[in-house]
C-alpha cells in the first residue's frame, strides 16, 4: 500500500501544469457568461501569454479561431456528484457527457475568434469565459481536423444550443470561494 502512495505522489509531482498566460473577459461570475464560444455574440476579451512565451506565438495569427484550454478556477467538484444537470437540459447527466465546468479535473476548452497578436497579448472574440481564468495551453483551429459534421451529440440532438448564459448552478459558494480561491 505504502508503494502505491509514493507512486502517485510521485505521479502527481510529474503532472504539475503550470499556466502560460490568463485570460481577461468583461464575465466576472458565472451568472450570465455564455454558454459556449457560439452564444457569446462577438464578446471581446485578452490573452496577456507570460513574455518569456512570445516566440511561441509566431504564425498565431494567420488562423481564425484558436483552442484555448484552461483551468475552471473557479469551480468546485464534489466527488460524490458524478452527475450534474447542465444548463441546458434539466435532467441529470454523468458530467463527461456534459460540458459543465464542475468536474474532476477543471479543465476548459474554448474555441475563440482571434483578433490580432500583439507581443505577448492576444485579442480575442466570442468569449465565454470568466475574467481571470488561467491559460494552459492555446492550440490552432482547424475545420479539418476540429469539425465532423455527421457526429452524434448524445442528449443534445435537437436542441437549440444558441443565444444561452449560465446561471447559479455551479458556482461555488462566496464561502467556498473565499477559501479555496483567494488568490484568484
Amino acid at each position: 500500500m505504502a508503494a502505491r502512495a509514493a507512486a502517485a505522489k510521485r505521479a502527481e509531482r510529474l503532472f504539475q501544469i503550470e499556466p502560460i498566460g490568463i485570460i481577461h473577459s468583461p464575465f466576472r461570475i458565472a451568472a450570465g457568461t455564455p454558454i459556449q464560444p457560439g452564444a457569446a455574440r462577438s464578446a471581446a476579451g485578452t490573452v496577456i501569454i507570460r513574455p518569456a512565451l512570445v516566440p511561441a506565438l509566431k504564425d498565431l495569427d494567420g488562423f481564425e479561431r484558436i483552442w484555448l484550454i484552461y483551468r475552471f478556477h473557479r469551480a468546485r467538484f464534489d466527488r460524490s456528484k458524478l452527475t450534474v444537470i447542465p444548463f441546458l437540459d434539466e435532467v441529470p447527466h454523468g458530467v463527461f457527457a456534459t460540458r459543465a465546468p464542475s468536474r474532476p479535473n477543471a479543465i476548459g476548452l474554448s474555441a475563440v475568434r482571434l483578433i490580432s497578436v500583439r507581443r505577448n497579448e492576444l485579442l480575442i472574440a466570442d468569449v465565454d469565459i470568466l475574467d481571470g481564468t488561467p491559460l494552459l495551453d492555446i492550440k490552432p483551429y482547424v475545420p479539418q481536423f476540429d469539425a465532423f459534421a455527421t457526429a452524434r451529440c448524445g442528449w443534445l440532438q435537437g436542441r437549440n444550443l444558441g443565444g444561452n448564459t449560465a446561471d447559479q448552478r455551479f458556482t461555488p459558494s462566496r464561502a467556498f470561494h473565499h477559501r479555496a480561491h483567494g488568490d484568484c
